[in-house]
């Protein structure tokens, strides 16, 4: 099972959990205010490939967040 991000729209808490793909989006409580007003976001990730980034978590155009993007053209 993979583990998916979240954040609380009422309080601000980032969180993650282990969930099955196909409940990625269904609702989630927040595990510090235990509110259900919350959303999935992408995480963040850093990966490389024959000693080379290939994703990179302080650059890029904003919309990919770095790495390899297709609609800006953006390498690292």
């Amino acid at each position: 099972m993979p583990i998916y991000e979240y954040i609380c729209k009422d309080c601000g808490n980032k969180f993650d959990a282990l969930r099955a793909m196909k409940d990625s989006d269904a609702p989630m409580t927040c595990k510090k205010c235990h509110g259900s007003n919350t959303q999935r976001v992408i995480s963040v990730f850093y990966a490389s490939s024959e000693g080379r980034s290939v994703t990179h978590e302080d650059g890029g155009c904003g919309s990919c967040g770095g790495g390899s993007c297709g609609s800006c053209g953006h390498y690292h």
